[in-house]
């Protein structure tokens, strides 16, 4: 169909350095797609020059297949390309993919279907491959983001999701959020559902990581931490942190002063004093940054939107026309 008419399912593939062939990725997508029964769009969001992948969807025009090429000047990441695809669809459902093989398409339909008593729907490759230790590495990572966010899931790597478009016109995308777009989601009040999904036998892991990478996993358990619990309430983070160290070194410092005081112990070659009066400015220095992003929320709080509305239900007052009593209507909108 043409990529101009409205469709049910808008399809974006963001494609950055990890990448399968163009001609081969698409004919398996392409073969999900059709076996669903619904209209859809196909958008490739080329993060950043890809030139081996751009030939591959030239062959492909060339051939008359339709679909939209986003090109972007330069790699800005995976959610930045999500959210201008985003901008250029047209379908009430959006569906996610990777740019490689790591689900089966024949599981696409599985994770559209959930959309329709849901909002999204993420996938959760299952059973999974991978050895002891991979498997204990993906059990401590999420264990840990779901005791940080009070929310569990088990895949958030896996890159095939969908969902309805409200929900990315709600929630904002950048950086490296596309892996926790399920916990923004769900800090917002939208549904979330866990498909399993077939994983693809090409989604093979057999190398190692490099510990930068498990350091970045720290600071994304961190980032999503902060993001999902404290976006509007800062001082309640900053604040009991400075509170904290400004106590410990309140207490440091009167026991100091006890002991000059009255053990006749002298402070001028002592570093514990340095120490002491260093923790109570730094204290009074994080409590002041929480009450300035405090100061900031307040501000700006018009603007910011952080809940999802359900439904919007209208009741009229019955009314008398005629001598006869007027029903009670009542309209609800999603």
């Amino acid at each position: 169909m043409s990529v101009s008419e409205t469709v049910e399912l808008s399809v974006i593939i963001p494609v950055g350095p990890r990448h399968a062939d163009a001609l081969a990725l698409y004919a398996d997508y392409r073969r999900g797609l059709a076996a669903i029964g619904r209209t859809y769009e196909i958008i490739f969001v080329l993060d950043g020059p890809q030139e081996n992948f751009a030939r591959g969807l030239e062959t492909l025009r060339a051939r008359g297949e339709q679909f939209v090429v986003i090109g972007l000047t330069r790699r800005f990441g995976e959610a930045t390309a999500i959210m201008a695809g985003f901008a250029r669809t047209t379908g009430g459902i959006v569906v996610i993919l990777p740019a490689y093989h790591q689900i089966k398409a024949s599981a696409i339909g599985r994770l559209v279907a959930a959309v329709d008593n849901g909002d999204v729907a993420i996938g959760r490759r299952w059973p999974r491959a991978g050895g002891v230790l991979e498997r204990f590495r993906r059990a401590v990572y999420h264990g840990l983001l779901g005791w940080v966010t009070r929310v569990q899931f088990n895949d958030i790597a896996c890159g095939a999701r969908a969902l309805r478009r409200e929900v990315l016109d709600e929630v904002e995308l950048y950086g490296d959020q596309h892996r926790f777009l399920p916990y923004l989601a769900d800090r917002h009040g939208f549904r979330i559902t866990e498909v399993d999904v077939a994983q693809s036998p090409e989604d093979r892991f057999t190398g190692t990581y490099a510990p930068q990478e498990y350091l970045r996993s720290l600071l994304d358990i961190f980032t999503v931490f902060f993001l999902v619990r404290f976006t509007k309430k800062p001082l309640r983070f900053f604040g009991m942190i400075g509170v904290s160290t400004f106590s410990l070194g309140a207490l440091w410092m009167l026991v100091l002063v006890i002991q000059r005081q009255f053990m006749d112990q002298a402070l001028a070659d002592r570093p514990a004093m340095l120490l002491a009066s260093l923790l109570l400015v730094l204290g009074m220095q994080i409590f002041a940054l929480g009450l300035l992003g405090e100061l900031i929320i307040f501000t700006h709080a018009r603007q910011l939107k952080d809940y999802h509305v359900a439904e919007i239900i209208h009741y009229s007052r019955p009314t008398l026309v005629e001598g006869e009593p007027k029903s009670v209507e009542s309209t609800a909108k999603r």
